[in-house]
């Protein structure tokens, strides 16, 4: 028999109202893991306390939009298929701030208020928000202005957020590049060439360094460590000195050129797409060294496809945890993951703590310790 637990939560007018109905949504990027963590959302919601779950179409839009646009999730729509499957079964956007909302005639307006609203009439007790720091940032704003219950799940394959060792989408992405490195090696080997891996990493290089150490890399680029082409040129000749006739670089995408200038693809207002930083080494290490170069992007693969075990428990534990959170009446909370639990913290502390990577921590101290070049 469903055992259903009774919880209440404080209304604005401060009267006491039963938990019936929760939301959850995916914003920003899509990642793998994504729909593990709904999963998670939804058998906890409704096998532990008998809830109704709401899933929100395409981030916050689904809020804003007249008529809303939801389904309910259920034990049969989230069964096991989605702990294999990327993406998000939701839908996600990064281009429909609530406060700066595109209409058909392209101008922006602020419908935050509709938001709220769209809360309020589908009957939501609280939500659940998946997504990164901008995501949480706007979140979190709708729910302060609004009196909103809100948890978030941290999710971002660039593991930049603070308080949390892990986020998810991080793990699946580190896989993918690693796969690829395993991938280039023969190649590279077998034709006597320098292979340079650019990897996501807008703002912070745990994805290069990770992949690269898994990889066997011989150069890893990151943002947080300035680099110079003739360390880079170096490397390369003491390798050929041992006899080796290949190289593997990994590089971060936000990683800028030696004089300080960052690559972009494009820009549309504060939103810089980084890319071409691997082309540009490329030619740079070439033309001192003459070695045969050849670069990949990996790019929105590492985003794609079937999420790792690591991802996909990673995500069921936040799920569970973002929901019981919710049967405490514990909000404006982040779940988080430290020392090998799950843990909760402030959302503003989360997203103020921008974490990049330590240059003097373990996982510089061990590719420094392998012999990897970091470029300095």
């Amino acid at each position: 028999m469903k055992r259903v637990v009774s919880y209440s939560v404080m209304s604005d007018s401060g009267e006491k109202t039963l938990v019936k109905k929760i939301g959850v949504l995916t914003s920003g990027g899509d990642c793998a893991g994504l729909n593990a963590a709904i999963r998670a959302i939804t058998y906890r919601a409704i096998q532990t306390y008998g809830w109704h779950v709401m899933g929100i179409h395409n981030g916050t839009t689904g809020l804003i939009v007249r008529p809303l646009d939801y389904e309910e999730l259920t034990l049969e729509s989230c069964n096991s298929m989605m702990m294999r499957s990327g993406g998000t079964m939701l839908g996600s956007t990064n281009k429909t701030d609530p406060f700066n909302f595109p209409d058909a005639q392209g101008e922006r307006t602020d419908r935050s208020v509709d938001f709220i609203a769209g809360y309020r009439e589908l009957g939501l007790d609280a939500l659940i928000g998946i997504g990164g720091d901008g995501s949480m940032r706007i979140l979190r704003h709708l729910a302060q202005q609004g009196g909103l219950n809100l948890v978030t799940i941290p999710k971002t394959i660039d593991n930049d957020l603070g308080h949390t060792e892990s986020a998810i989408g991080y793990p699946t992405a580190v896989e993918v590049a690693t796969e690829a490195l395993d991938r280039l090696q023969p190649t590279a080997a077998s034709h006597q060439r320098v292979m340079i891996l650019e990897v996501m990493g807008r703002d912070a290089g745990h994805i290069a360094l990770s992949a690269g150490i898994a990889g066997g890399a011989d150069i890893i680029l990151i943002p947080e460590i300035p680099y110079s082409l003739d360390k880079i040129t170096q490397k390369i000749s003491s390798l050929a000195d041992l006899g080796r006739t290949f190289a593997l670089i990994v590089v971060a995408e936000a990683v800028k050129t030696e004089n300080g200038k960052p690559v972009v693809l494009s820009q549309e207002g504060s939103r810089v797409r980084y890319g071409g930083i691997g082309h540009y080494l490329a030619d740079k290490i070439s033309a001192v060294t003459g070695a045969d170069m050849r670069t990949m992007v990996l790019g929105h693969v590492q985003r794609g496809g079937q999420p790792c075990a690591q991802d996909r428990i990673l995500a069921s534990a936040f799920g569970v945890h973002a929901v019981d959170l919710i049967a405490k009446g514990k909000f404006d909370r982040m779940v988080a993951w430290k020392n090998r639990q799950v843990v909760d913290v402030p959302i503003m502390e989360a997203i103020e703590q921008f974490q990049e990577v330590d240059t003097k921590g373990t996982m510089i101290r061990t590719a420094r310790g392998l012999g990897i070049s970091l470029g300095d």
